[in-house]
């Protein structure tokens, strides 16, 4: 393990005799995530709101990260942008080292479909399609663009459907599943293409509280077992410090950025 407290002037990294939180990746690789001074604006003239005000942040690969915060707080803003579902007003987001806002909408929905799965509040399901034909659909996108080989793309759809627990529903129509099964479904499609960042926005926000604590469950077990840089938006402090680090936004600001409790306890008994 390496921490910028070691690394000298050649750039060759050293074992640390600092016990800092760290990824596992060498630090002189890019961070899966950086912003630099983000703003977001909607509206024009007088409608005109400030969503996101100069958000700088880094998200290194493989953590998890709550960004919690009320409503109308930006954390929701904040997820689109980081995932380039929206573009910001000003300053710079670059994924994996790639910038953004250099990228086409074309390139960017591309490169998105490569490297970030997304969960939502709504589940976003095609009703006309099956469990198996929605999982599948990102999958047969890669195939298109040349990113995946075409063969055993079912049998990979029907793998991430039995992993969230849905082996015997891969031919129900959403309107057959509870909604449980439903985020359960859209889990296995953001999972599907293996991205390096899974961004999930109030993920239980329909759900009841036992079946939200399952999907949650099944959100960290694929962020711990695959090694995807997860972003969880969510306005429960509960499910915040499940994460090992928190942003708290209010009025499209970041109030504080620390590791959770959670974290800081095995840190302390390391």
């Amino acid at each position: 393990m390496v921490c910028p407290h070691s690394v000298p002037a050649d750039m060759s990294p050293q074992p640390c005799a600092n016990k800092c939180l760290m990824n596992k990746r060498s630090i002189l690789s890019h961070p899966a995530i950086r912003l630099d001074d983000v703003h977001l604006n909607l509206g024009q003239g007088r409608a005109e709101v400030h969503v996101l005000r100069g958000i700088t942040l880094a998200v290194e690969d493989g953590e998890s990260v709550a960004v919690l915060g009320p409503s109308g707080s930006g954390k929701s803003s904040l997820l689109m942008v980081m995932a380039g579902l929206e573009r910001p007003t000003g300053g710079d987001i670059a994924i994996a080292g790639t910038r953004l806002g250099g990228l086409d909408e074309d390139a960017l929905a591309a490169f998105r479909g490569k490297h970030a799965g997304i969960v939502f509040q709504s589940f976003h399901l095609i009703p006309t399609m099956t469990a198996l034909e929605n999982v599948a659909i990102p999958l047969e996108l890669a195939q298109a663009a040349g990113r995946l080989d075409g063969a055993g793309i079912w049998e990979r759809a029907a793998r991430e459907l039995d992993s969230v627990g849905l082996k015997q529903r891969v031919s129900h129509y959403p309107a057959e599943l509870s909604g449980g099964e439903q985020q359960r479904v859209a889990l296995a499609r953001a999972l599907a293409t293996r991205p390096a960042i899974l961004f999930a926005d109030e993920p239980t926000g329909n759900l009841d509280g036992a079946t939200g604590k399952q999907i949650i469950d099944l959100l960290f077990a694929a962020h711990e077992d695959r090694g995807t840089t997860l972003v969880l938006v969510t306005h429960d402090e509960a499910l915040a410090k499940r994460c090992g680090r928190i942003i708290r936004m209010a009025d499209g600001h970041i109030t504080s950025d620390s590791a959770s409790k959670r974290t800081s306890r095995v840190a302390a008994a390391s």
